[in-house]
């Protein structure tokens, strides 16, 4: 019987003011309650990016000064934490949690999960709305250079548009990005993704499930990836402070199923990230993120 790879990360603390360590709690819960209630799933810490996997994405000059504490003060900002020596560890680590997860998955996995990452508001050249490396770009480029993948699948459905990604990816025919997000919500300069679904505010579970049902289907159609990566974002949760939709953790769950089946049934690899949640309660964020692993869990072991 398979057993599905996940990978995280052990840096779970970083130096943060008090609103920004709520967020981060959600990665030590979410491990702990993997171990303790999924224990067909294989746990382990991946090495972090290194400069080589990060510089096939990212502009040279940006990598140090993030490696260094020199990004300009304005492009900080941006980015929304403040600099620390563990929060660029945790951030290649987060990179290379995906990473690894993509190789996995192009093994003979089929599928596994990054239980981070997500961070698709990197730019090449900077970070920004607390993302400092674009994972999902980093493991598409880094499958594309060892010849794992020729064509990658960017399924983002974080309550926010993959801006990063898109820009990164943009004419770049052989990744496709697909971004299901709120149209009125961060950021509020949209990139344009391959196939963009701007949902209204309020957007429940029937309606996202039949343009996200929809979107694949005219995705598939015309792109067949070698590898798909998922970002299975915990923040279209009717409860998120941050994120206008009204899913239910239903609704989520079902979500799930429909992504990693579609690709499943296709015999599409598939690597899982958790991105974005932001629900007032850590535990509704965690049991959110803990369904997903478990869809991915029962996959693997068809």
């Amino acid at each position: 019987m398979k057993r599905l790879q996940a990978f995280y990360s052990d840096i779970f603390v970083l130096p943060l003011p008090d609103h920004h360590r709520f967020p981060m709690a959600k990665y030590s819960v979410l491990r702990e309650r993997v171990a303790e209630h999924l224990p067909e799933v294989d746990l382990s810490i991946p090495g972090p990016a290194t400069d080589e996997e990060l510089l096939r994405v990212h502009c040279a000059e940006y990598v140090r000064a993030v490696e260094t504490g020199t990004v300009e003060k304005q492009a900080a900002r941006r980015v929304g934490f403040p600099w620390s020596p563990q929060l660029v560890e945790r951030s290649r680590r987060s990179a290379g949690g995906t990473l690894a997860a993509a190789r996995a998955a192009s093994g003979d996995g089929r599928i596994a999960v990054n239980l981070a990452g997500g961070t698709h508001h990197a730019f090449a050249d900077r970070g920004e709305g607390f993302c400092v490396f674009n994972d999902a770009a980093v493991a598409a480029r880094a499958m594309q250079a060892e010849k794992r993948a020729r064509r990658v699948l960017v399924v983002d459905c974080d309550v926010h548009q993959g801006n990063g990604t898109a820009a990164i990816f943009r004419s770049d025919p052989s990744v496709f990005t697909l971004s299901l997000h709120g149209a009125r919500n961060f950021p509020f300069h949209k990139e344009d993704s391959d196939l963009d679904v701007a949902l209204r505010d309020g957007t429940g579970d029937d309606e996202y499930l039949e343009c996200l049902e929809q979107a694949l289907s005219r995705v598939l159609s015309v792109f067949s990836p070698d590898l798909a990566i998922y970002l299975a974002g915990a923040d279209p949760f009717v409860g998120d402070r941050l994120g206008k939709l009204a899913l239910t953790k239903n609704g989520l769950r079902r979500r799930d199923e429909l992504v990693l089946g579609v690709l499943h049934e296709d015999d599409i690899p598939v690597a899982v990230v958790m991105a974005g949640g932001y629900a007032p309660d850590v535990d509704d964020i965690v049991d959110i993120h803990f369904e997903t692993v478990r869809v991915a869990s029962s996959l693997a072991r068809r």
